[in-house]
């Protein structure tokens, strides 16, 4: 597999290694090349939020790339009754986020951003995001502590993976399973092959 989608390198503004897997999956060896930048928005809804900051990451690695590159930014949020949930990073905060999901339905949307490098410095892009209800049975206290403490949900948002253990507390999901992974991949390639098409016909 090339690193190329109809011809354009295709440079992946993130890190997750879940994000590159899913432009695996589908044909697509993106560079990798994690964007550094401050994440700063005052946006407050999670669809806004999202779309701002894979905007922002996707602008940040294609002020460096040259012409003829597709930069793909986005930013995954989870939203539990409006409110978003970020990474916990330890354990007890962790066990408080998956007690806020466990017997509930919750949202999980992520935001992305595409750019096509052009000639002269200047980008064609697309911003969209996508928005996924996930299901959770309830759990018990024993079962939370122990998903908690198994390490799997600190660097997630929301405190969970859906590829990874908590799987077994799914019941079900309404929306795209790749845009809970980190990517939705669908919604993804409709908006490159438009912009595409958009370029070709200009």
């Amino acid at each position: 597999m090339s690193d190329s989608f109809q011809g354009w390198h295709v440079v992946l503004a993130s890190g997750s290694p879940r994000r590159k897997e899913l432009l695996a999956q589908i044909g697509i060896q993106a560079e990798v090349r994690p964007s550094r930048i401050e994440e700063v928005t005052e946006e407050t809804e999670p669809d806004l939020l999202v779309m701002e900051l894979s905007r922002q990451k996707a602008e940040d690695i294609a002020a460096g790339c040259g012409p003829g590159s597709l930069v793909i930014g986005a930013d995954t949020v989870v939203a539990a009754e409006g409110e978003i949930l970020g990474k916990p990073g330890t354990p007890e905060k962790a066990c408080g986020m998956i007690k806020r999901l466990a017997g509930r339905t919750h949202q999980v949307y992520t935001g992305v951003t595409v750019l096509l490098c052009l000639e002269n410095g200047s980008f064609h892009g697309a911003t969209f995001a996508e928005k996924t209800d996930v299901h959770v049975y309830p759990m018990t206290e024993a079962e939370i502590k122990e998903y908690a403490e198994s390490g799997e949900p600190l660097d997630k948002a929301g405190g969970y993976g859906i590829q990874g253990k908590f799987a077994a507390y799914i019941k079900g999901i309404d929306g795209d399973y790749s845009n809970v992974v980190g990517l939705p991949l669908g919604r993804l390639c409709q908006e490159i092959k438009g912009l595409l098409e958009e370029e070709e016909n200009d």
